[in-house]
């Protein structure tokens, strides 16, 4: 019922918000109806003033974007990017779409609500398009030369949304239910992920088989645990019920695991403990107006490129409750023949994980990395 009130607002409401961060699309913008039911578009909003770009130099040949995911939210981020046109009428839409003051939970907290699922979602959804603008007014050449784009889990919305295949402010709505959705389905067992780093020569899906057994005997019913995210090679995040990540992280030096460190999330995301979520995200996305992207956009179920709308929308839900194959990602972005240059990369949103994981797994590719600040440049 929710996603039908999002459509209905969405297709009578759609407010002009220029911006790049769909290319050379406009952002969809709605408000709450009236008590009466019916609902009226926002005023007209007037274009900002044209800005005095700093000259950059431009990429060689093209560039990538990546879009970090849930963890790499911190208090204080967008900070720096306010001064920036456009992004406060995206957190005033957000505003609107959310029910709450998003630019306040980014900028002062509580960092308590803003970890929660609920909230950290559409706060790293939003705070990475807004790097976007930064981006487009310090580099534009970058913005325009960019040729493929990957979100790491609720990243990929921001991705696509920057490469068109959504509009802004659906996209978000989206992303509240699938945060809203995903939070409860953490609430329903103990459960949590966990980083692990291995050795050449560590099973992780033996590791796995053997925390499911022991969580058997402890008579804990249909157990769950299994690589959730493939980040880089021997580097993964392990997820399911909480019994079987404390099984792992006891007998870590058996398994062959050089380190193990619990996850600050509420829940197993990217394994079946998720399956009840799938469905709230299956009936909006049906609801919502998607696009083929302009440019390649790549899906973490499987690594591989976008192909059409019904593709987006089967990936988006199957992502729930699937690992993030973003080695695989990284791989396929990357590939090309010996003496080709690579691209230039630019991290953008709260955080540098993907940078890090870059690095591990294409140190050629992260020679020309680089990282679009979310704080004011002092704090940089």
């Amino acid at each position: 019922m929710l996603a039908s009130v999002c459509v209905r607002m969405t297709a009578a409401c759609r407010g002009k918000v220029r911006s790049l961060v769909s290319v050379s699309r406009r952002l969809s913008t709605y408000q709450p109806g009236s008590p009466d039911g019916t609902h009226h578009p926002p005023p007209e909003t007037p274009a900002p003033p044209p800005e005095q770009r700093r000259p950059r130099k431009a990429p060689t040949d093209c560039s990538v974007f990546l879009f970090p995911g849930q963890g790499s939210q911190f208090v204080g981020m967008g900070r720096g990017l306010l001064q920036y046109p456009n992004v406060k009428e995206m957190f005033a839409v957000a505003q609107k779409v959310l029910g709450y003051d998003l630019l306040s939970l980014c900028l002062q907290g509580p960092e308590k609500e803003l970890m929660k699922t609920v909230h950290c979602q559409p706060a790293v959804f939003v705070t990475s398009l807004a790097a976007v603008e930064r981006l487009n007014h310090e580099n534009p050449e970058a913005i325009e030369m960019c040729v493929a784009a990957a979100g790491f889990s609720v990243g990929e919305f921001a991705a696509l949304v920057f490469s068109g295949a959504i509009d802004f402010a659906e996209a978000l709505y989206v992303v509240k239910v699938r945060a809203e959705a995903m939070q409860k389905a953490s609430e329903l067992v103990p459960s949590g992920m966990m980083s692990v780093i291995g050795r050449p020569q560590t099973q992780f899906k033996q590791a796995c088989m053997q925390a499911r057994e022991h969580c058997t005997s402890l008579g804990i019913e249909e157990p769950v645990c299994s690589v959730a995210n493939y980040l880089f090679p021997e580097g993964r995040v392990i997820a399911g019920h909480q019994k079987a990540l404390d099984f792992l992280h006891e007998n870590s030096k058996p398994l062959k695991f050089v380190r193990t460190k619990s996850l600050p999330v509420s829940g197993a995301f990217h394994t079946e403990l998720m399956r009840s979520a799938t469905e709230p995200l299956r009936e909006v996305l049906r609801q919502v107006e998607v696009r083929c992207p302009e440019i390649s956009v790549y899906s973490n179920v499987d690594g591989k490129r976008y192909m059409n709308e019904s593709h987006m929308r089967r990936q988006l839900v199957k992502q729930l409750v699937s690992p993030v194959k973003w080695e695989q990602t990284l791989h396929e972005i990357y590939e090309r023949a010996q003496g080709l240059k690579f691209p230039y990369t630019y991290e953008v949103g709260p955080g540098k994980q993907l940078g890090a994981t870059l690095q591990r797994c294409n140190r050629k590719a992260f020679s020309t990395y680089e990282h679009v600040e979310v704080t004011n440049d002092e704090e940089d």
